[in-house]
């Protein structure tokens, strides 16, 4: 578990030096909307917009379904109980997805 925690703080760190780095170009382009040679990078904001939604919705949801078993392994007497909870938890994660889609499709 320790692994896990080193690895999320890595990405952390790595995330935050993305975003300082990509900074100065976001306020550039935000001026003129388009880059100096005339190119938009709104495409390319778009398909990292969706890329992260989706990877963060399938950790989402896997972690759902992931915790739903483990419950259901301790005490499979609760399985039908956890079932409907957790379908609703996972089409809230999806409509993120999508909601994240829809605002990329209109960048």
């Amino acid at each position: 578990m320790k692994t896990l925690g080193k690895i999320a703080i890595k990405l952390a760190y790595s995330a935050a030096a993305i975003v300082a780095a990509v900074a100065p170009i976001a306020s550039a382009v935000a001026e003129d909307g388009h880059a100096a040679g005339g190119a938009s990078y709104g495409p390319i904001g778009a398909g990292l917009a969706i890329g992260l939604a989706v990877i963060g919705g399938a950790m989402g949801q896997g972690k759902a379904v992931a915790a739903m078993l483990e419950s259901f392994g301790r005490n499979p007497s609760v399985g039908g109980k956890l079932l409907v909870p957790m379908l609703i938890g996972m089409a809230l994660i999806e409509s993120l997805v999508i909601l994240a889609f829809l605002i990329a499709l209109k960048a």
